[in-house]
């Protein structure tokens, strides 16, 4: 794979699409659009595409069916845009959590993690509402709870991307370098 610089912008050829994973807040998809952009790549976001199948959003799905039904829709979805062009794909947190989808994922993607401490998302988190995870009487206790669940899952990608409170240029300029450490370090197929 080769990366090249020029005004800004990467050209990248790119055999298969990059899928940033982790929890809710972490980023995927203001990090993805900006990263999307950088290597001129289209960015898909796997939350909009579900609510476009189903004709409702995320909450409304997981209020009519439930969690087990939506991972299901979810891995759908990521299974169908995983077999078109490479692009820039954010998922969303509970993704890569299932064994099916992460195998996939492992198996056609190159998979990214944007790692995040509990005080940054913490604060990034009380600004939005409509996360169906952290309708709880202690949404922080929650939050908790499923970083201790899930980051040694989200450990399993194939890059880690450490994205505190930078700003979002700064992480997306990390990002790009560490896609060029591992293509450049790794002797898998791009």
């Amino acid at each position: 794979m080769k990366i090249v610089k020029a005004e800004g912008k990467f050209s990248i050829d790119l055999k298969k699409t990059i899928v940033l994973v982790g929890i809710m807040g972490a980023g995927k998809t203001t990090i993805g659009k900006n990263l999307a952009d950088r290597l001129q790549l289209q960015f898909l976001d796997a939350d909009k595409e579900i609510e476009e199948a189903a004709g409702c959003t995320i909450s409304e799905f997981f209020e009519k069916y439930g969690e087990e039904e939506f991972r299901k829709g979810e891995e759908r979805v990521i299974s169908r845009i995983l077999g078109g062009n490479p692009c820039v794909l954010a998922t969303g947190g509970g993704a890569f959590i299932s064994q099916a989808t992460r195998l996939l994922i492992k198996k056609t993607a190159t998979s990214l993690w944007l790692r995040v401490s509990f005080e940054v998302l913490a604060k990034r988190l009380k600004k939005r509402a409509g996360r169906p995870l952290l309708q709880t009487s202690d949404p922080d206790k929650t939050l908790r709870l499923l970083m201790e669940e899930r980051y040694p899952i989200y450990s399993e990608a194939d890059i880690t991307v450490d994205a505190g409170d930078d700003a979002i240029d700064e992480t997306v300029v990390k990002t790009v370098k560490c896609l060029e450490d591992y293509y450049c370090f790794s002797k898998k197929l791009v």
